[in-house]
């Protein structure tokens, strides 16, 4: 898996992540409600799910896909963008947010971004905007919510669409406000690492604009608007019913779920006060921890310490999207704020079943660095 919790080939004794899920009767349940009833691609647990998560995604509408990927670019297609347009978006991410910009056919812009928030920076996308740009795709990242009224009085004034990428912000708000209830559209993932996952991949745009909604029900399923009636093209990207049979077995657990990592975050924060290493900012409480990072001028340092003491970390994310060879075609733009963070931030074990002790132990070692 590309969250891997092994350091050189190793396990650690306290790993960066726990998947063994807590959940497997549940999950055993719901895979046998779908297998006895042997309906398998977008049948009646899907839609049950894109109403439950509808539900607790503080939106009318949910439409089930197949990635969190695809959800974006089906978002940003829905509302019409693509080729010859331009959406901003930050360097601080995973490079899959750009990626889906381009795979609706538009160009990925970054700017920089808060140095506090660690997400987009209201002031650079405000003098980035230019006649090209169509959107913007802010990034709740690590489960902190992005600067969205500043950033919706940006595109206010630029009559810009907003789809908000909610992967590693499921139930998180920002100033009480539901991420993903701010723009046209949200994305989520269901990745088996996110806060809410899957036993695979997984996806969903949260919208409460039903003629979008639709529009995406539509280009998910080939661009069909009928049994083999293909309005538009489309493409084939729909959430199956074992992984929403799945997901709807979880997310009854998601709120409790989530308080536990809050709590785990607030442990590490106390315990890493006289620490050497910079704890990024809570800005706004609806901070759900899908992550929790610290920065220091000497990262690999740490990081090698913590291994050397059986604790797994990892880097999210050591390169800027807009250096990734990948998106060398478009200029990148100088993004030094993203830039200085790409090189200090490493991520700690948070996970729910972590337990207090393990925090403890990790906040214990990070105080040993010398």
């Amino acid at each position: 898996m590309p969250d891997d919790a092994t350091t050189g080939g190793v396990t650690p004794e306290l790993p960066f992540l726990r998947l063994v899920p807590d959940d497997a009767s549940a999950v055993r349940t719901a895979i046998e409600r779908v297998l006895q009833r042997g309906w398998f691609v977008l049948g009646p647990e899907v839609e049950a799910f894109e109403m439950e998560f509808a539900a607790a995604a503080g939106t009318s509408r949910s439409v089930g896909v197949a990635s969190g990927t695809d959800a974006l670019a089906l978002a940003l297609r829905g509302l019409g963008v693509g080729p010859g347009d331009e959406v901003i978006t930050t360097p601080l991410t995973a490079s899959f947010t750009a990626l889906a910009i381009v795979l609706a056919g538009a160009k990925p812009v970054f700017t920089d971004i808060d140095p506090e928030r660690l997400t987009l920076s209201p002031s650079a996308v405000g003098e980035a905007v230019n006649s090209k740009t169509a959107a913007l795709v802010p990034v709740h990242l690590y489960g902190q919510a992005a600067d969205m009224p500043a950033l919706m009085a940006v595109a206010a004034r630029h009559n810009l669409a907003i789809v908000e990428d909610c992967c590693q912000a499921h139930l998180a708000t920002c100033g009480g406000q539901p991420v993903g209830t701010f723009g046209q559209a949200a994305a989520f993932s269901f990745y088996p690492t996110k806060n809410l996952g899957a036993l695979g991949d997984g996806g969903a745009v949260c919208t409460n604009d039903d003629r979008l909604a639709d529009r995406v029900a539509s280009l998910r399923d080939g661009g069909q608007s009928g049994r083999d009636v293909h309005t538009e093209t489309g493409i084939n990207s729909r959430l199956d019913e074992l992984q929403a049979a799945i997901l709807r077995a979880r997310l009854p657990q998601l709120p409790q779920r989530t308080e536990r990592r809050r709590a785990l975050a607030a442990a590490y924060r106390r315990g890493l006060i006289d620490a050497p290493v910079t704890v990024p900012l809570q800005v706004d409480a609806g901070h759900v921890y899908h992550l929790f990072p610290v920065r220091s001028k000497r990262r690999d340092a740490l990081r090698a310490h913590l291994r050397s003491l059986g604790i797994g970390t990892l880097v999210h994310y050591p390169t800027p999207v807009a250096r990734q060879p990948a998106f060398s075609r478009f200029t990148p733009a100088e993004c030094p704020v993203a830039e200085t963070a790409c090189d200090e931030l490493l991520s700690l074990p948070l996970y729910p079943e972590l337990s207090d002790e393990s925090v403890d132990r990790v906040c214990g070692a990070l105080e040993r660095f010398a």
